[in-house]
């Protein structure tokens, strides 16, 4: 029988998280680290990667940051490239890097506007899975990992191109666990309202009246509590496990 901690243990292995600098991206990058695993911290803020890269060191685990804009294919390209070349492998990849601008009209959202939402969200994150996933299947396998939004099945109309890529992201999840199977595994973190930087903009006063009306655990998520999904995607606790999307939302309706 197997050790259970042995299940979630990343030891000897190297996960890469994009937007890995703040937000459900910092706690899983740590949680990665603490279960023994060397990270690739990718962000378009740098310093922000590499004062994340010291707490990671600090924990006795090699880090590598890299500034990367995933909605452009040539940095794309050159994380993976850099990852490979700087610490041997990528076991896990996340795909963490999201964005969302507000706007106040549908019929103001800008050509501009739209191109950047799906390239950042579903543009970046095809390629990257593409390149890395390829390699993986051609070697010792992995775990790839998306973070969608409970937006991509429940969408409202303020979030509508976020919605749509996250929608096709979900999409892409399944396609990929049968593209690159079976030595690798793709799975989707559908993340709910979590109390990350996107949260700032919110009225908390009103979500979260609206949270004790409607949600079963009558709360917004702490960024930690991504973590325990990310650690079974990411480890062989989820051996048996591709092609799925959990939602991680408190029971959002």
């Amino acid at each position: 029988m197997q050790d259970v901690a042995s299940l979630f243990d990343l030891s000897g292995k190297v996960a890469l998280v994009t937007g890995g600098s703040r937000g459900l991206g910092r706690e899983m990058v740590l949680a990665f680290a603490r279960a023994g695993a060397d990270v690739v911290i990718a962000s378009r803020k740098l310093e922000s990667c590499e004062a994340l890269a010291k707490e990671v060191q600090a924990l006795g685990r090699r880090a590598l940051a890299v500034g990367c804009h995933v909605g452009k294919w040539d940095q794309v390209e050159a994380l993976a490239e850099r990852s490979y070349q700087e610490l041997g492998r990528i076991d896990v990849l996340v795909n963490n890097a999201g964005m969302s601008p507000t706007y106040d009209r549908v019929d103001a959202v800008s050509e501009a506007l739209w191109d950047k939402v799906l390239d950042v969200n579903l543009k970046g994150p095809f390629r990257l899975t593409a390149l890395v996933g390829t390699r993986m299947a051609a070697g010792n396998g992995g775990s790839i990992v998306n973070v969608s939004s409970i937006a991509a099945v429940r969408p409202s109309p303020d979030v509508i191109p976020y919605a749509a890529a996250k929608a096709g992201l979900n999409a892409i999840t399944r396609a990929f666990a049968f593209a690159f199977g079976p030595k690798v595994r793709v799975n989707c973190i559908m993340a709910g309202p979590f109390y990350t930087d996107i949260s700032k903009a919110w009225d908390l006063e009103a979500f979260e009246r609206r949270a004790r009306a409607s949600m079963a655990l009558q709360r917004g998520g702490e960024p930690s509590e991504v973590v325990g999904a990310a650690l079974y995607f990411a480890s062989e606790a989820s051996s048996f496990t591709t092609g799925s999307i959990l939602a991680v939302d408190g029971g959002t309706p």
